[in-house]
């Protein structure tokens, strides 16, 4: 079922997108009529990808998927402004595991808080996916592991690159 008349957001570092990511993008794009994947340009952590090469690897790993009416794009600042400047009345989280539930939680109030009608929508992966984190995958690629079952076929080229 399809809220066509509603956008949705899901932002994150995705640094870099995994198969996870592409769940939630696919599981989004079914229920909303527009959805925007925002790259955060201003992450706190220090990213092994550029916020430039981050979108690029997305855009290329959703059109490998053949999925189409996705928009991604990059945004820092508040989610919330970023979310009226496009029109979005629902951001999209992943939840992976129950420790994921806490933070989410508290930037789901925060956001509510900060923009009534924002609302966030938490989706799970799919299990076969569930466990993988971009920073498990960094980690196995710096030290030299097979990443291909992790992230899509144009991310694990990149970090084979990146940490050859």
């Amino acid at each position: 079922m399809t809220h066509t008349t509603s956008r949705a957001v899901y932002p994150g570092s995705f640094d870099p997108v995994t198969l996870g990511h592409l769940d939630i993008v696919r599981r989004a794009s079914r229920l909303y009529g527009g959805l925007t994947v925002a790259v955060l340009r201003n992450t706190r952590k220090k990213p092994a990808f550029s916020a430039e090469q981050r979108r690029a690897m997305f855009e290329a790993a959703i059109t490998a998927e053949g999925l189409t009416g996705i928009e991604v794009v990059h945004f820092e600042g508040l989610l919330c402004d970023f979310a009226h400047e496009i029109g979005a009345q629902v951001v999209i989280r992943g939840l992976r595991a129950i420790s994921d539930f806490e933070y989410e939680l508290q930037m789901a109030q925060m956001n509510r808080r900060l923009a009534p009608g924002l609302e966030t929508v938490f989706l799970t992966p799919g299990e076969e996916v569930s466990f993988i984190s971009s920073g498990l995958v960094r980690e196995i690629a710096q030290l030299g592991g097979d990443v291909s079952s992790l992230v899509p076929a144009c991310v694990a080229a990149e970090l084979s690159r990146r940490y050859a």
